[in-house]
């Protein structure tokens, strides 16, 4: 299988078995360069497992996929080098500083030594984390430590961002600016594949799949998978989609 020059992920009939269990059941799907692409559903739907097999953590049991032009299956170890990744989980160290964390990632990505100086006052800038450099991690608010995971997977500059659930946990207002940030990201040419839960972070998206039971239950743009729901519904609202869609395919 071959990416076309517009797409940075394609995955074909790609499953996960965990023993009897079909936590991924053959999923389809593609990503082009710059996209802000979306993955909802309940929780146990896939999407974590669908996330970490893209990012060369966990092995496909069958099918296909490229990440940035690296097979899923054969090419983990490249894959892992060029992407940038924030999991669902908490995963900097809460003992050591923003600055000590910042450090040791650029350490784990292998950024040239002489080019630390410029990323260190990159990403305390880009997480606002200037004054608080010297502090704890585990002192800081949510938000604030989610603002530095985010810096930490950024400091070797990906071509795609892997994001797990990012903002579970976070108040209104830091999920408000988390997404302005992505948004900015994205902009940039930086594509950015994000699992939620929160509808209203869906719609930032510009396609989306919905996934139940390890399947794909609808893709596209949020407002083409509302009108192609409820029809007759304009006032209809993406909250509403995920509710039927879920309950149709037996989750609810």
């Amino acid at each position: 299988m071959t990416i076309s020059n517009n797409d940075i992920v394609q995955v074909r009939d790609l499953e996960k078995r965990f023993g009897d269990f079909v936590a991924v059941d053959r999923v389809s799907f593609s990503i082009r360069k710059g996209e802000i692409f979306g993955f909802l559903g309940p929780n146990g739907a896939g999407k974590s497992t669908t996330i970490r097999m893209l990012c060369g953590i966990i092995t496909p049991t069958a099918g296909s996929g490229q990440v940035a032009g690296y097979d899923v299956i054969t090419q983990s170890e490249e894959i892992k080098r060029i992407i940038g990744y924030m999991s669902q989980k908490f995963s900097l160290y809460e003992e050591l500083t923003p600055l000590e964390n910042i450090r040791f990632y650029l350490g784990v990505y292998e950024v040239p030594e002489r080019q630390w100086p410029e990323r260190i006052e990159w990403a305390l800038k880009l997480t606002r984390l200037q004054d608080v450099s010297a502090r704890l991690t585990r002192e800081l608010p949510p938000g604030w430590r989610q603002r530095l995971a985010l810096g930490c997977a950024l400091l070797h500059r990906p071509e795609i961002l892997f994001l797990d659930e990012p903002t579970s946990g976070v108040d209104p207002i830091a999920r408000r600016h988390f997404w302005d940030f992505i948004g900015s990201l994205a902009r940039e040419g930086v594509t950015v594949f994000v699992t939620t839960h929160y509808m209203d972070e869906a719609l930032n998206c510009e396609r989306i799949v919905m996934i139940n039971e390890g399947k794909i239950v609808a893709i596209g743009s949020p407002g083409d998978i509302i009108r192609e729901t409820f029809p007759d519904r304009p006032d209809a609202t993406l909250n509403e989609v995920f509710i039927k869609l879920m309950s149709r395919s037996g989750s609810a």
